[in-house]
């Protein structure tokens, strides 16, 4: 039986996540919590309702049509969505006109993603791309996974598993073979401190790099660095990674992209944190070089 699973967005021609022009198949569900997360979004394993407040036009539609009723007014007159009782079917987005509600997650089957991935073949194959597959966490829907990368290597299409590594090293197991690059994220080297940024202990997630390493996978390593957070773990960071078979490190400059998302989720705001410089960042990158790792950034403009 063909693979079902839930899916939050598929990018086209992206350029960022692995070599090439790239298709990047975004899963849902996540096992982590990073308190900066740009995708929060991919946290549930199910759909979700996301409600734009300032696109809002008050028609008033979204009362009406929603099943569970979900959709309320405040005594202060604000628009009020019960997320125990809404069940992200989807009704009240039909009806809004304003474009203010919209939903996050998509149910789709291994096939019918395929057939958004091959219509760019072509430009796979000419600048040396192909897909990818991230998340949330692509590893905690594995027989979607795995269905898709077989379909892959069925047309010689490349593919990166983009993770964080945070799953048993048998799932690992299941997708290597039919994997070209794994896009693997280091967020911190003291356990103490990843799990107060994370939620959870980084140990499983550095034996499996460990493991991937040990069975000379192609591995990228990515690494987000927030200044007034876990800047003073890259030293920690480059001694964990000089000894392993790692291709490259990217740092991945934090920005603010999530903050919209997580009103719209009705989720609480994330903390603060600031961009950091391109000089900020060739210093990062030198700690690496100093380990004999090759360390690259996008530089912001």
């Amino acid at each position: 039986m063909e693979a079902k699973g839930i899916i939050f967005n598929i990018q086209q021609f992206s350029t960022y996540d692995g070599p090439g022009i790239r298709t990047t198949v975004f899963f849902k569900g996540c096992n982590l919590r990073c308190i900066w997360c740009h995708n929060p979004e991919s946290y549930a394993l199910k759909r979700q309702l996301m409600f734009y407040e300032e696109k809002c036009a008050g028609c008033g539609n979204c009362f009406r049509v929603c099943p569970v009723h979900a959709h309320s007014v405040t005594d202060e007159g604000k628009h009020f969505i019960d997320r125990n009782a809404c069940t992200g079917c989807g009704i009240c987005c039909d009806s809004c006109y304003a474009g203010a509600l919209a939903i996050a997650g998509k149910e789709v089957t291994a096939a019918e993603i395929f057939r958004v991935v091959e219509r760019d073949i072509l430009y796979y194959k000419n600048s040396g791309g192909g897909v990818t597959f991230s998340g949330g966490e692509c590893m905690l829907q594995p027989e979607l996974l795995k269905d898709l990368l077989l379909m892959c290597r069925e047309r010689s299409i490349h593919t990166a598993i983009d993770t964080a590594g945070n799953v048993p090293f048998e799932a690992f197991e299941k997708v290597i073979p039919l994997t070209d690059l794994f896009l693997y994220d280091v967020k911190a080297a003291d356990d103490n401190v990843h799990k107060k940024l994370t939620g959870v202990s980084n140990q499983l997630i550095l034996s499996n790099l460990k493991a991937l390493s040990e069975r000379k996978c192609e591995i990228c390593v990515r690494i987000p660095y927030i200044p007034g957070c876990n800047e003073g773990e890259m030293e920690g960071i480059a001694e964990i990674l000089s000894p392993l078979n790692i291709g490259k490190v990217e740092i991945l400059p934090y920005h603010r992209l999530g903050e919209s998302k997580r009103a719209a989720l009705g989720m609480e705001k994330e903390e603060f944190f600031a961009t950091p410089s391109n000089e900020e960042l060739d210093k990062v990158c030198k700690i690496f070089a100093e380990k004999g790792l090759s360390a690259t950034y996008s530089k912001i403009k």
